[in-house]
C-alpha cells in the first residue's frame, strides 16, 4: 500500500521535473530573443525543443506504466532505452552548429545554476531509500556525493563564472560525481551486471514517475555540464580569434 511519504516523494520528482524543465525552455527563449535569427527559425527552434521533451517525456512515461521496464534479465536491460536515447541525443546537439551559435547568447551563470536541482533529486532519493525502496548506495547516506553539485552550483554560477578555468574544473568534477552515481545505479540493477547485492535492488527507477530520473533529470545534469564546457570552450575561440 502506498503511504502518504511515497506519494509525497512521486508528486516531488513529477513537480522538480516540470519546473526544471519550465526554467531551460525559459533560457532557451532568452537566448532565441537575444540571437539575430528570423522569427520564423526561432519559432521552429523552440517548437521543436517543446515537442521532443513532451514526446519523450510521454514515451518513457508509458513504458514505464505498461511494465516493459520492469524486465532486467534481458541484457542489457530494457532500461538501458532509458539511459542511451538521451545520451547520444544530448550529445548531438551538443555539437550541432545551431546550438553552439545559440550559447553566444547565453550567460554562462544562467546554464550553472540550474544545477541547484541536483540538491532535491539528492532529498528525494534520500527520501524513497528511508522507505526502503531504493538501495543505501544510491543515497548520500551512501555512495552517492552528487548533492556537492547541487550545493555548489549557486557558487559557481556567481563566482567561477568569470573564470574559465575555475568553471572548467567545476563542470568536470561535478559531471564526475554524477557519473559515480549513474555508474552506482546501473550496478544495482537486479540484471546480469549487478555489483550490488544489497536489497532493494534499483528497480524503482522503472516505475512511473520515477523513471523521469533517469529518463529526464539525469539528462538535464549532464547535458548543463554538456552545453557549459561547450560554450567554454566556444569563448576560448573567440577570445582567441
Amino acid at each position: 500500500m502506498e503511504t502518504l511519504l511515497y506519494r509525497a516523494t512521486a508528486f516531488g520528482f513529477i513537480a522538480l521535473t516540470v519546473v526544471m524543465y519550465t526554467f531551460v525552455l525559459r533560457e532557451l527563449k532568452k537566448g532565441l530573443d537575444r540571437s539575430n535569427w528570423d522569427d520564423l527559425r526561432k519559432k521552429k527552434i523552440f517548437r521543436k525543443v517543446l515537442y521532443t521533451i513532451v514526446g519523450w517525456t510521454i514515451f518513457i512515461s508509458a513504458l514505464a506504466l505498461s511494465g516493459f521496464l520492469q524486465q532486467f534479465s534481458s541484457f542489457p536491460p530494457r532500461l538501458m532505452i532509458v539511459l542511451a536515447v538521451p545520451l547520444v541525443t544530448m550529445i548531438i546537439v551538443t555539437f550541432s552548429m545551431t546550438t553552439g551559435e545559440l550559447l553566444l547568447h547565453i550567460e554562462p551563470r544562467s546554464i550553472v545554476r540550474l544545477q541547484v536541482f541536483r540538491l532535491f533529486v539528492e532529498i528525494l532519493l534520500w527520501s524513497l531509500y528511508i522507505q526502503n525502496v531504493l538501495p543505501v548506495q544510491m543515497s548520500f547516506e551512501g555512495r552517492n556525493f552528487d548533492v556537492l553539485a547541487g550545493l555548489t552550483a549557486p557558487f559557481a554560477a556567481y563566482f567561477l563564472t568569470q573564470n574559465r578555468t575555475a568553471l572548467v574544473i567545476w563542470n568536470l568534477l561535478s559531471l564526475g560525481l554524477l557519473i559515480n552515481i549513474i555508474t552506482i545505479a546501473i550496478l544495482s540493477l537486479p540484471s546480469p551486471f549487478r555489483v550490488f547485492m544489497n536489497e532493494p535492488a534499483n528497480t524503482i527507477v522503472s516505475y512511473f514517475p520515477f523513471v523521469w530520473l533517469p529518463g529526464l533529470l539525469v539528462p538535464l545534469a549532464y547535458g548543463l555540464h554538456f552545453l557549459s564546457l561547450r560554450q567554454l570552450g566556444i569563448v576560448k575561440k573567440i577570445s582567441h580569434g
